[in-house]
């Protein structure tokens, strides 16, 4: 299972099961199901790294692959511009015959994407800026005002200091960091 196909998954899952699913609330629901999954159990679900940007978390491999999707995301979802008062939204729609795969994820993913979905499915994205931007939140934390423009939001401040759990997630962040690290160096 990779974190590719995970990510592919989860646009289609969000595309199918909200209204309104534009690219900054798509940007939003990917962020919150990372950093809900992290906190919860160390690791992400599609294994962005997310950058705090003025209107929110940004998921920095799917930003730079918006304009111009790589083949495997465009053969399920595409782009429609649609006017929404004084701005464009570029709502994401799901090719015709794309089915949702679940085989992709846990049943804990699953339930928190489909908690997600039920709790945002009417929402517009600026109605979900108060969620992304909770004070002392993790984008909160390093957006700082403006000072951590562009920086990472590591996934250990999606995890509360008070956490009894928090020594015992950031010690399987890093065990899966090596993982990873160890697989990549093997593809090289």
């Amino acid at each position: 299972m990779s974190n590719r196909q995970r990510l592919i998954n989860a646009v289609v899952f969000f595309a199918k099961n909200t209204n309104y699913c534009g690219k900054i609330k798509l940007f939003k629901l990917l962020y919150l199901l990372d950093f809900e999954h992290f906190r919860q159990t160390g690791k992400s679900v599609t294994g962005f790294s997310y950058q705090a940007w003025k209107f929110g978390p940004v998921p920095i491999d799917l930003m730079a692959e918006w304009e111009q999707m790589e083949p495997d995301l465009a053969s399920v979802v595409h782009i429609v511009e649609e006017q929404v008062i004084d701005f464009v939204r570029q709502t994401v729609k799901v090719n015709d015959g794309v089915v949702f795969n679940d085989d992709e994820f846990s049943s804990r993913q699953l339930r928190i994407m489909e908690s997600l979905a039920n709790q945002f499915r009417e929402t517009r994205s600026p109605s979900m800026i108060d969620v992304t931007h909770t004070q002392n939140g993790a984008w909160d934390k390093v957006w700082q005002g403006g000072a951590g423009k562009g920086q990472p939001i590591p996934y250990a401040l999606g995890v509360p200091d008070e956490d009894p759990s928090k020594p015992i997630l950031l010690e399987v962040a890093r065990e899966q960091a090596m993982f990873e690290a160890a697989n990549a160096a093997e593809l090289l």
